[in-house]
């Protein structure tokens, strides 16, 4: 597997609430706090899993700043 192919799969993988947050230079429990109290963040819901945690979309970044990084 070439270098691209690992990228790639990995920018497709749903990104974790700690991984998201990262990204966005910005604490969890900010993440988590307005998802709990509206519902979602800034439009984007995540998917619950059995154990409780919560996996974002795996475009949430691009969609949060526009494509810009």
């Amino acid at each position: 597997m070439t270098t691209t192919t690992l990228a790639e799969n990995a920018s497709k993988r749903p990104l974790s609430t700690k991984t998201l947050a990262a990204l966005l230079d910005m604490r969890p429990e900010s993440i988590l706090k307005a998802y709990m109290r509206k519902g979602s963040y800034f439009g984007l819901r995540p998917v619950k899993l059995p154990n409780g945690r919560l996996m974002w979309p795996a475009d949430s970044f691009e969609k949060l700043t526009g494509g810009q990084q």
